[in-house]
């Protein structure tokens, strides 16, 4: 399968998703809490008042990483390697929880999936695959990083 056909499934994925959920964010922070409930306190602290447009900004962050992961690899890799040290050392939310955020975020769309949509699901598989190297990369640079330069980077 070619870049423009996992493209357009990618797309038929999200649209359907959209039509079926609507705004998908209520459906993602359940079940990211359900999986992280220690994380709740960190929205509500970071979000200052106003956790849900906290919520709603960072499950549009995942769905950007997950739009552009297989058009635009290089850009996102840069993004999430930036983003997981500053929000680890920075913010104090947890490597774990950034990308249980991400992972709650595909398993949301890819359940919309039919299950007779084969060629659907092996995108949803790729992205969870390239997404999933991306994080081990950052777990290895969160290892070797000194949290003090990184926080006052």
């Amino acid at each position: 399968m070619d870049r423009a056909q996992k493209l357009e499934l990618l797309d038929r994925s999200l649209t359907r998703a959209a039509d079926a959920i609507g705004d998908i964010t209520p459906v993602v922070m359940a079940r990211y809490y359900a999986r992280h409930p220690d994380a709740a306190a960190s929205f509500e602290r970071h979000g200052m008042g106003r956790t849900s447009a906290l919520e709603h900004e960072m499950v549009d962050n995942c769905l950007y990483c997950l739009m552009y992961c297989l058009e635009r690899p290089t850009e996102i890799e840069i993004l999430l390697e930036n983003s997981v040290p500053h929000h680890q050392f920075t913010l104090q939310v947890s490597f774990d929880w950034y990308r249980g955020l991400v992972d709650a975020t595909i398993d949301v769309i890819a359940e919309s999936v039919p299950a007779d949509a084969a060629d659907e699901r092996q995108v949803w598989d790729e992205i969870r695959s390239v997404l999933g190297g991306v994080f081990t990369e950052c777990r290895s640079l969160l290892a070797g990083a000194n949290p003090i330069a990184v926080a006052s980077a």
